[in-house]
């Protein structure tokens, strides 16, 4: 028996969604809250009864978001946004503070991964031992959360109303991740990776350990440029290039290879506007003019990082 699993965290989320829909649908100001909170109330669905529904249904819900997404019922309020006087207040007071909560994420993330699943009550363990990660990532955001409001004095209505904000500013590419990293399972059960192996065999020369990391590398990067995400390329490059060449044929070390690859997919989010949720929606926030000016910063950091981070793959995947 498990105390704390990672349904818990995803019925914690689905709350936080619900209250949005519920928010959305009662803003009488909001100027498409029937359709918004449509999509913001079967998203809540997902997560809170994702294990009851049949999977079919989840898709037919799924569908329906993206008709209400596509065409254009799925906006954000009204709501008068803090001014800029208060916020620069806000900055000068906290100065530095404010990153604290930021830090303590990754910090208590990692923390928990190697802690959590040997804390137990006899035979009650605390965390799933098969997801303490990422059980370690949900308490670390909520105690960062808890920290933030101690820092800044708000009231804990606070995370939830900007919170609700900023989900509604990001809107329809909040589900991204998860629908791109599906469409990699899908491609995966539908033996893309058997193709992709094929036609890289075909017009490389595979039989060179060198050229097995060039092309896993590269085909995480193209991938992930295609698809927006490094978790749908990462099913289909790893079971058709980088696990039956890098380590089937060369004798690679499986985990280097899948950390390492996962980074050089990593290196292609940067690069595309397709990782719409981290390149466009922060081009919007910040109301940049050009809605690729994140990508094209980023392109002179990511290529060179990719470059190091192949040359170090070979290196370590044949030597570890």
């Amino acid at each position: 028996m498990k105390l704390l699993t990672l349904d818990t965290l995803y019925y914690l989320t689905g709350l936080i969604i619900a209250f949005i829909a519920i928010r959305v649908a009662l803003d009488r100001n909001h100027p498409n809250r029937i359709g918004s909170g449509m999509f913001w109330g079967i998203f809540a669905v997902t997560f809170l009864f994702g294990n009851q529904i049949p999977p079919l249904y989840v898709g037919y819900l799924v569908l329906v978001m993206v008709v209400l997404a596509s065409i254009g019922k799925v906006t954000k309020s009204n709501e008068k946004e803090v001014d800029v006087e208060e916020r620069a207040g806000h900055a000068e007071r906290l100065k530095n503070k404010v990153f604290i909560p930021a830090i303590l994420i990754p910090l208590l993330t990692v923390v928990g991964t190697f802690t959590l699943d040997k804390i137990n009550f006899g035979s009650v363990l605390l965390v799933d031992p098969k997801k303490v990660t990422l059980i370690a990532l949900g308490l670390a955001m909520i105690i960062a959360t808890i920290t933030a409001l101690r820092i800044t004095g708000a009231k804990a209505t606070v995370p939830v109303t900007e919170g609700s904000r900023l989900m509604q500013a990001v809107g329809w590419a909040v589900i991204l991740p998860q629908m791109l990293a599906a469409l990699g399972g899908i491609f995966a059960k539908a033996g893309i990776g058997e193709v992709v192996s094929g036609i890289v065999g075909d017009i490389l020369p595979t039989q060179y350990a060198f050229v097995a990391v060039a092309a896993y590398c590269l085909g995480m990067m193209l991938f992930t440029i295609v698809m927006g995400n490094a978790f749908a390329a990462f099913a289909v490059i790893t079971g058709g290039i980088g696990v039956p060449l890098i380590v089937n044929m060369h004798g690679g070390n499986p985990a280097i290879m899948a950390a390492l690859g996962m980074f050089a997919g990593y290196c292609g989010t940067l690069m595309t506007p397709m990782a719409a949720n981290f390149n466009i929606v922060p081009a919007m926030l910040l109301e940049l003019k050009d809605k690729n000016a994140v990508v094209k910063t980023q392109l002179m950091t990511a290529i060179p990082v990719f470059i190091i981070n192949m040359l170090l793959m070979y290196y370590l995947v044949y030597h570890f």
